[in-house]
């Protein structure tokens, strides 16, 4: 019988080392794979804009008469308190009422009487609704603690308390500012007879309505003015609010009352807020893109201590998170792993280096991880940016970072 490895044993050598690197080269290899475990934790759905603050009561301090301004000493940041004369105003040589200016001088004197007593009647009012809010507050409180009225219930009425409080407050400087304006169409009266006495022409004071700091200087230099030409714009910046512009479509979702989280504001860890208010009016925003959205405004007011974010000013810049839903056991896996499947959300389970199929079912989604409902059990090995080289059945290997 022949024996060929006897006479050429080189080239069946070589024939078989060949075959034996094709079968090499041709076997399956296993995909090289990063593994992620299923896991249980919190799992917040949130809503991150960019936001700023500004001053909940801002005044624009008007030229109450045409004259000449002096020189307005203060700066921005200077603190002013209620009543404080701001500035003086000389009345032009040249003004002098004719009996139509006097008339008309008359008519806004009769109309600023009428805010005043206006302001007054929504003062009145406002403290009505404080005093209902605060009874009711008051009400619910021990069925609060008896368990009778829910947290969400005290909460609303907590909500209403803190929201009349702050409109008693805006009407309680409607007056002031009313009281003012008054005296401002009085003042175009008093100062308007042109008698060359020879004394020294009367100036008119100019007096800030509220306590706070002044916010913008608008005419600074001394110089002639019109009837109601801007001044100062003053504020209290003790009373901050954050308006916050989101998408239309993410404006649907946030309702009054939701927390907010403001975080990079500039201090040591967040800030909260509650959402005080949702406009209702949208309007049309160029993004950095340049593609056109529509944006609403969300206004939301601080309820972490005044200490912590005084030194936050009008204008600032926060980002806001606005928390749509939490959970603090959620079943989770990473959005990363996720691919569609027949309509379906799968993943591709690493089941000791084989890779298996597995049709699941998902919740919520906030970007980074997802809700489990069906389909995977905690500590399960699923793989992480499935390449399309991952197939069912097909052998993995773990790649190590």
């Amino acid at each position: 019988m022949l024996n060929p490895f006897g006479k050429h044993p080189v080239v069946v050598l070589m024939a078989v080392i060949i075959l034996a690197l094709l079968t090499w080269g041709f076997w399956p290899q296993p995909v090289m794979v990063e593994s992620v475990a299923v896991t249980r934790g919190p799992l917040t759905i949130s809503i991150d804009e960019e936001g700023r603050t500004r001053v909940q009561d801002r005044y624009v301090i008007a030229a109450p008469v045409d004259g000449v301004a002096c020189r307005i000493q203060l700066k921005v940041g200077d603190a002013i308190n209620q009543g404080q004369t701001l500035l003086y105003i000389s009345p032009l040589e040249s003004q002098v009422l004719d009996p139509r200016s006097r008339a008309e001088a008359k008519a806004r004197e009769a109309v600023a009487e009428s805010a005043l007593r206006a302001a007054r009647e929504e003062v009145r009012a406002a403290e009505a609704s404080a005093t209902f809010s605060n009874n009711e507050l008051k009400r619910l409180q021990p069925l609060a603690d008896k368990g009778i009225v829910s947290k969400e219930a005290l909460d609303k009425a907590v909500m209403e308390v803190r929201t009349h409080e702050a409109a008693k407050r805006s009407a309680t400087f409607n007056v002031e500012v009313a009281r003012y304006e008054l005296e401002a169409a009085r003042t175009v009266l008093k100062y308007s007879a042109a008698t060359a006495s020879g004394e020294p022409a009367e100036r008119v004071p100019v007096r800030s309505p509220v306590t706070g700091k002044v916010l913008k200087v608008p005419h600074e230099c001394e110089g002639p003015v019109k009837t109601g030409a801007p001044l100062l714009e003053v504020g209290d910046t003790t009373r901050l609010e954050v308006e916050v512009d989101v998408l239309s479509t993410d404006a649907v979702k946030i309702q009054q009352g939701m927390k907010v989280f403001f975080e990079r504001w500039g201090g040591e860890g967040s800030l909260q807020g509650v959402v005080r208010n949702v406009e209702p009016v949208g309007f049309t925003k160029i993004s950095a893109l340049g593609v056109e959205e529509q944006r609403v405004l969300v206004i939301v007011d601080f309820t972490s201590p005044e200490e912590r974010w005084v030194r936050l000013g009008d204008g600032y810049r926060v980002d806001a998170r606005f928390v749509l839903w939490q959970d603090n056991n959620v079943l989770q896996v990473p959005a990363s792993s996720l691919f569609r499947f027949q309509e379906n959300w799968a993943v591709f389970v690493n089941d000791n280096g084989l890779a298996d199929l597995r049709q699941i079912k998902i919740g919520r989604r906030n970007g980074l991880f997802a809700q489990i409902l069906s389909g995977l059990q905690e500590d399960e090995l699923v793989v992480n940016h499935p390449s399309d080289k991952v197939e069912d059945g097909i052998r993995l290997k773990e790649r190590h970072q």
